[in-house]
């Protein structure tokens, strides 16, 4: 494996220099970008589609189902950075926001969660 910065940022800038290289951007409109992101949602759940809890709990111990499953989430993420990128969304900040108005919607103790 190559050593490539990890951070968003980097995996944003890095996916945008591919796609100018190959002069993608015309298809890489919201629409399709969102049209892959859920098509390679499905092909992740495909992988998990006839399986029991357990045997979905176990899926990464077997090195050609695990490997599939890494490249699968590989694809969502790099349909998702794209999709952020093209209309300017923090994905971080998306989440961050989201997260906050879950925790004010569903307070510890009430119906429903662990606490409840």
């Amino acid at each position: 494996m190559t050593d490539h910065p990890r951070d968003l940022a980097a995996l944003r800038r890095r996916l945008a220099e591919f796609a100018a290289a190959r002069d993608w951007q015309p298809y890489h409109t919201p629409k399709n970008l969102a049209a892959a992101l859920s098509v390679e949602a499905a092909e992740l759940l495909e992988i998990f589609q006839w399986l029991t809890p357990e045997q979905s709990a176990r899926v990464m111990t077997d090195p050609d189902t695990a490997h599939r499953v890494r490249d699968e989430v590989a694809d969502v993420l790099a349909y998702l950075l794209q999709f952020c990128e093209v209309l300017g969304v923090d994905p971080l900040a998306a989440l961050e926001a989201k997260i906050e108005r879950n925790e004010s919607r569903f307070p510890l103790g009430e119906a429903g969660g662990p606490e409840g």
